[in-house]
């Protein structure tokens, strides 16, 4: 059933599910040297569905001595175990074969994702099989892993530099996309010989601790990912710190990963991170009107605006401003929200109620400075956390709802008068992960992508993506990257390795 709800006509849905809730919440203990145990402590972690209000995932919670345990078995595994030593056709096999398992259980992996996050079913099955394709193409990576070689230093040397695994990774990962982003991280160090600690989020654990059956059954060794459920305080950060880790890759907020690299920085490991936005999409009157629209529509809506790619603030050019924003503002009263296990349903729950707090924190502020809702802007009476899709008009570059990330599903409309002022607009911004032009004018289409700090630019498009293609940002939105063939390198370490030949004399010797 679909019912008119809340303020401008807004389209709640609620019904017939896909699929039902369980009656009992997952459970689950701690994945430690291939072995499944309890934490040391004996305590446990549980999730009330921010959709449902029910407890959905209980597992044993991991103390700091687990952490100590996980990284040491990862140690072990590396320093003593076969995996790193492994033909990288071995070891994309076994890959390959966690792609298919994973394939096979899209359901189950999906379902628990909406009952832990809230999120649509129809875009939770999506996330799954776009994960599998990741580790597929990881696959395809640890078997062109590959070095140089340098045969014209002389007749007495020939060079060879070679890459080799870094080591122990700690991966650390959020509760917005908890399995696609794990594997954007864990096949590609996988693929590059590496072993592995992982926390997910204590909020969406479950497709994670899912995995490690999948692992096991797939052929995976002892030791070489452990999974931990548990908080940061005590696990990440003893993830980050611990003197037996080699590199840390972490998703998630930008104030947390500055914290993360001053602990790592102590022992200078590697660190990658992928971090906030405050993504721009740059409207110009000649754009493809319906196109434009819908992008913005679904930029501003997917999973919620819980995405470091929101497309959360437009810049319009002035002289289609008004009737554009009219567009958008109709098409997305029309976004149906409301039970994630409804097939219809685009917007789900909100993650937390700590969260939705914070959202409705950054309009209130936005209304204190000037700025005015012309759509949405309240939370829905209802069993579990729901905010109407939001847009936010009148809102000037220094406002901080244009600046800042909101994570929520909420849209600040800004506008500009020519290229120029639209580019510095952008750039305005302490990030710099993504941005969008939307022009049939190729000239100005390049401007805006070669001049706009931004890790990703489309051009007449938004949020598409591939595994071929680096993901990462500029400036606050985090360092390294992500996919594409340079992603095993963040797991890597470079050696040169010279060979002399021939007869060597001494430099005292006479020659």
């Amino acid at each position: 059933m679909q019912q008119n709800m809340g303020n401008n006509q807004m389209l709640w849905v609620e019904g017939q599910r896909v699929l039902s809730i369980p009656s009992q919440p997952l459970t689950g203990q701690l994945f430690i040297d291939g072995q499944w145990c309890d934490g040391s402590d004996g305590e446990r972690l549980t999730r009330v569905s921010p959709a449902y209000g029910v407890e959905v995932s209980n597992f044993a919670k991991a103390s700091i001595a687990d952490t100590q345990q996980a990284i040491l078995a990862a140690r072990s595994a590396f320093d003593k175990g076969d995996w790193p030593k492994m033909s990288g056709a071995a070891r994309a096999s076994i890959l390959n074969t966690i792609a298919d398992l994973v394939m096979a259980k899209q359901q189950q992996f999906a379902l628990q994702e909406v009952l832990e996050s809230g999120k649509p079913i129809s875009q939770a099955m999506d996330e799954i099989e776009w994960a599998v394709d990741l580790w597929r193409y990881a696959a395809v990576c640890a078997r062109s892993l590959h070095g140089d070689s340098f045969n014209s230093l002389g007749e007495d040397m020939l060079a060879l530099v070679v890459r080799e695994p870094i080591g122990v990774v700690s991966i650390i990962t959020p509760w917005n996309f908890p399995f696609l982003i794990l594997s954007q991280k864990l096949p590609f160090a996988l693929a590059a010989g590496c072993t592995a600690v992982v926390k997910p989020s204590e909020l969406t654990s479950g497709t994670t601790v899912l995995l490690a059956n999948v692992l096991q059954e797939a052929g995976v060794p002892a030791g070489v990912v452990n999974i931990l459920v548990g908080e940061g305080h005590d696990v990440g950060a003893t993830m980050t710190s611990h003197k037996d880790v080699d590199m840390v890759t972490f998703t998630g907020s930008s104030a947390v990963g500055k914290k993360l690299t001053a602990v790592a920085a102590e022992s200078l490991k590697k660190v990658s991170l992928e971090l906030g936005g405050k993504n721009p999409q740059i409207i110009f009157p000649d754009c493809d009107w319906e196109a434009a629209v819908d992008a913005v529509v679904f930029g501003t809506f997917f999973n919620g605006g819980e995405c470091c790619n929101s497309g959360s603030r437009i810049l319009v050019h002035q002289s289609i401003a008004a009737d554009f924003e009219q567009a958008v503002r109709e098409r997305a009263a029309t976004v149906p929200f409301g039970d994630p296990l409804c097939k219809d349903t685009k917007v789900g729950a909100i993650i937390s109620k700590a969260h939705l707090q914070v959202i409705e924190n950054y309009l209130k502020v936005a209304i204190e400075e000037g700025a005015e809702i012309t759509l949405g802007g309240n939370r829905v009476d209802h069993s579990g956390l729901y905010m109407q899709p939001t847009i936010v008009s009148k809102v000037t570059p220094k406002m901080q709802i244009a600046r800042e990330e909101v994570f929520g599903p909420v849209l600040a409309v800004l506008t500009f008068t020519d290229l120029e002022q639209a580019i510095e607009i952008a750039n305005d911004c302490l990030y710099g992960l993504s941005a969008g032009v939307w022009s049939a004018n190729i000239d100005n289409c390049l401007q805006v992508a070669r001049k706009v700090k931004a890790g990703t630019v489309w051009i007449n498009g938004w949020m598409s993506g591939y595994p071929e293609l680096p993901f990462g940002g500029f400036k606050q939105s985090g360092q390294g990257r992500e996919l594409g063939r340079h992603a095993l390198d963040e797991f890597t370490e470079q050696k040169t390795i010279q060979m002399h030949i021939g007869e060597r004399t001494g430099w005292w010797l006479p020659r």
